[in-house]
Parts: C-alpha cells; structure tokens; sequence
C-alpha cells in the first residue's frame, strides 16, 4: 500500500488541493455546488488522508484526520454523530481513572525522588524557584488570553448537559480552605478530588524525606515504578484517541450545529497567540537578563523543540535537549539536574494550555466564574501542573481532573479532543524550550555557563 501510495502521491495531492479549492469557493458562494456533490468531494478528500494515515501510522496523523472524520459526520449524519458520544465518554472515563496514580508516582519522583538535593543545595532551591516564577506567569498569561477572547462564550449547550455540582458554585473562603485537604485519601481518589491528592502526595514525599534511606527506597522504588507503568498506561488509552476524537466531534456537531468549529479555532488562536506572547514577553526578557545569546541559543534548541513539536512528547526531545544544551556550553552537572527536573516542574506550555483550557469549560457550560474562584484555579493548578506525564496529550488527565475538583461538565472537554493535538504540538514545544532556556539561566546563575564558539549544535 505505501508502495502504491508513495507512486500516486502526486496525483493525489493534486486532486485533494483541487477538490479543497473547490469546497472553499462553495462556501463562500463563489461556485455553488449541489448538496450531495459538495457532500460526496469532502468525503473524497476524506479518504486520501485516511490513505495517508494509513501509511504514515501515526497517532498524531491518526487524530487528525478523525477530527475531520468526525466533523462530517456530525454534519451529514447528526442522527449517526448523536450516537457516536460513547467513545468520547469511554475515553474520558479511562483518562480520569489514570489521574491518582500518575499524580501519586510523579509526584512522589518528583519529590522525594530527589533527596540529593541536600548535595546540590543551592542549585535545587534556585531551580524550583524558577520554575514557579515562570510557570506562575504561564498561568497568568493564559488567564488573561482566554478571558480577553472569551472562545467559549456562545456554544450553544446540548440538551443532554448535566447540571453543575454544587461544589462549583461554593465560594465561601473557609470552605475552599477545608475543601483542599483530604479528610481521606481513598475518598479523595473515589471522587476525583485532584487538589486533595495534591496536597496528600506532597505531604507523604516530605515525609518520606524524613526517614531513613533504607525505609525510603522501597517506596522511590514502587512509586517510580507505578509512573513508569502509568505512562505507558496512558500511551495505551491514547490509542483510544482517534475514535474519542471522531466521536466527539460527531456528537458536538450533530447536536451543537457546525458553529461550535468557531469556538474551537478561536481556542486554539487564543493558544497559539498566547503562547507566542509569553515567548516574546517572558522568554526573551528572561535571556536578556541572563545575558544569554538568544541566537546561538536557538540554535542549539531548535532540534529538541522540533522534535517536542513533532512527537507532542517532552520525554522524546530529552535525550537531545540534554545533549545540545551541553554543547551549548551548560556543565554536566546542570543539564543531568535542570532537565529531568523540569520534565515535571517547568512545564510552561502546559500550564499556560491547562488555565485557558479550564476557563474555557467554564464558559461553554455557561458557568460565571468570579476572578476569586480564578485565582483559586491558578493556584490550584501551580500544583496539578506538576504531575503531567511528559507524554503526548497526558495534560488531558489534568484537565478532566480541574473540571471534575470544580463541577464542571465533561462535554466541553470532548469539544476540545477534537483540536488536541494541534494544541498539544505548540505547547510540548514550548515546555521544551523552557526547559532548555532554565538550563541555561541556572547554569549562569551557578557560574557554569562557558559558550564556546568552537560547539556547534547537531543538524535538525
């Protein structure tokens, strides 16, 4: 098939670029075509990019084309689209069952899994307070975006939609104080109550800390295990993604109209603005003031945000962010602590993806958050944040996490699978380049930081 594929591609491009000329010029009444003409060139250009997909075996190419997939089913069939909600649930289902262990064996690693931190001293108080800085004004930011485009305003609400708990419309100070720590762990999980996990995991991690090395180990050991299987739990689950996505937009389509596809694309603007805004006004300024060559800094990055971007995977571009930052110039010591560190910590992307992406639900469900409930989100995340797998689209499990400790509706989130991955793509890239730019502000600010004009980076 790809033989067959790679000898016609040509041919086939052509008549793709061809019919999608067409279907432009139909709809903005140019060339007006017959319903079921127009119909039958859309699922023509369909099922080139279902060969395409085929070939290339894909799971980002994959959830592409079902995006599209789904999208016309909506359209053409809603009776069809209304039925195909199922997958969407399943998936969500599955997503949020993965939340407690991926945040437990995380956060644990993350934690308690680096008590040599006591060696390094300095360089892991410095790390973690940079982390937070930026990653606060990532949040900030992504607050500010979405609420100034206000993308989810305006989505017409299914029939189906369920009402918000009341736990959404709780205000009181005193009982958001309570309604952060767990009366019972079990409990917490059962409910999907993520900030009450938070605060447990961290809690047990500084008291791991506290006891011996050698009835500390076993715990380090389970919970690096139970991330290591958790990850590969959630690659699994997101094998699941293309029918979510597929029948997540069918559904919305089919019971929301075609209208809702302007919401999605002024949310994934608002993303990609957003986040070239932070580069430009947070990134740069921050290289600045390292005195960092910004120039010859990007070149040494550009490989591993390029392969971020392509794979949608922090983990993937590690391996080549670690070694491009040592040639940059970064001491071993700095790269082997910053970058791994930062896998959990400094995840600027999607902390900015996962404040705009929360208000975003709020707003499809029509739900009026007051700036207070806001900034009790922000913070909330500030610690969710730091429990994502460095796997694609795994900020998803955050996500239905946030909409679950805040009475939100799951639907909104189904919305968004159906742009996920193009969200996902800009975001890794920008937790990529974060980590890289904090590697190389540490390693100043330690002193550890020799640019050598003789290292060049690998070719891209």
């Amino acid at each position: 098939m790809e033989a067959v594929f790679n000898k016609y591609n040509r041919g086939f491009l052509i008549v793709f670029l061809f019919i999608i000329l067409i279907e432009a010029l139909h709809l903005l009444d140019i060339f007006p075509l017959d319903h079921i003409l127009a119909g039958f060139l859309r699922w023509t250009a369909l099922l080139y990019l279902i060969f395409y997909a085929i070939v290339k075996k894909k799971l980002t190419t994959w959830i592409f084309v079902s995006m599209l997939i789904g999208a016309e089913i909506g359209y053409d069939f809603p009776l069809v689209g209304k039925e195909l909600n199922i997958c969407s649930k399943i998936f969500i289902k599955l997503i949020k069952c993965v939340i407690a262990p991926l945040l437990f064996g995380t956060l644990i690693m993350g934690i308690a899994g680096h008590a040599n931190m006591k060696k390094v001293g300095r360089l892991g108080w410095k790390s973690l307070i940079y982390f937070e800085i930026v990653t606060t004004l990532a949040l900030v930011v992504g607050l500010i975006a979405i609420n100034i485009s206000k993308a989810g305003v305006g989505i017409r609400p299914m029939e189906t939609l369920e009402k918000v708990p009341e736990v959404a419309k709780a205000s009181g100070w005193k009982e958001i104080l309570l309604h952060t720590f767990p009366e019972n762990f079990i409990k917490s999980i059962a409910e999907g109550q993520v900030l009450q996990i938070v605060v447990f995991c961290i809690l047990f991690a500084i008291s791991l800390l506290l006891v011996p090395g050698d009835k500390r180990k076993p715990i380090i050991d389970f919970a690096e295990s139970l991330s290591a299987v958790m990850f590969k739990f959630t690659e699994i689950i997101m094998y699941f993604a293309p029918f979510a996505v597929a029948g997540a937009l069918a559904y919305t389509i089919a019971n929301m109209g075609i209208e809702v596809m302007k919401n999605l694309l002024i949310l994934l603007a608002t993303l990609y603005v957003a986040l070239i805004f932070f580069v430009l006004f947070v990134f740069v300024p921050i290289a600045l003031i390292a005195k960092i060559p910004i120039i010859k800094f990007w070149k040494y990055c550009s490989q591993p945000v390029s392969i971020a971007f392509g794979t949608a995977s922090s983990e993937a571009a590690l391996p080549s962010a670690m070694e491009n930052m040592e040639k940059f110039g970064v001491s071993r010591d700095i790269v082997s602590f910053v970058l791994p560190t930062g896998l959990s910590f400094n995840l600027d992307g999607t902390t900015l993806y996962l404040s705009l992406a929360t208000i975003f639900v709020a707003q499809a469900a029509g739900i009026d958050i007051p700036i207070g409930s806001q900034i009790l989100m922000m913070l909330t995340l500030m610690l969710t944040s730091k429990g994502v797998a460095g796997v694609a689209r795994a900020s998803l499990v955050i996500l239905a996490g946030m909409a679950s400790s805040f009475g939100l509706p799951d639907w909104p989130i189904a919305a968004i699978l159906g742009i996920d991955a193009l969200m996902d793509m800009a975001r890794t890239a920008i937790n990529t380049l974060g980590n890289c730019l904090a590697t190389a502000v540490i390693g100043r600010w330690e002193g550890e930081l020799h640019i050598s004009a003789e290292n060049e980076p690998n070719p891209a």
